[in-house]
């Protein structure tokens, strides 16, 4: 049996690929001028992250024109749950009770989100 891994992105790859996700697709370019808005960034460096991300199978890059187009070949919901999930085990020791506690202890939740927090805490009540 072939055991398939998600590869783990970088800090910086993980800034690309939020570029990615909110733009669906981009070149070079534009995800560079993006990253420039909160960074300094060069222009080859971003070039290289993004090749080696293609290497690594995290995006995907249409090269049929000048102009490479990468898109994102891992949704953000994966990879929001693949370190939420090295975060419980390594941090909380396993305990996503205590990851809920530590995040609502220390960040102040809206009145929206304390609605869904309830919502999802009622269905998970529900259902075992």
């Amino acid at each position: 049996m072939t055991n398939i891994r998600t590869p783990k992105p970088t800090e910086s790859e993980l800034e690309i690929l939020q570029v990615l996700w909110n733009n669906k697709q981009a070149s070079v370019r534009t995800v560079h001028e993006v990253l420039l808005k909160t960074k300094d960034a060069g222009y080859t460096t971003t070039l290289k992250l993004m090749q080696i991300m293609f290497e690594k199978g995290l995006v995907t890059r249409d090269d049929s024109n000048k102009t490479h187009i990468y898109q994102p070949a891992v949704s953000k919901e994966k990879t929001q749950k693949l370190f939420v999930n090295k975060m419980i085990d390594t941090l909380f020791a396993g305990s996503s009770a205590n990851l809920v506690l530590q995040a609502l202890g220390g960040h102040e939740a809206s009145k929206e989100e304390l609605n869904k927090i309830q919502e999802l805490i009622n269905q998970l009540k529900k259902d075992k």
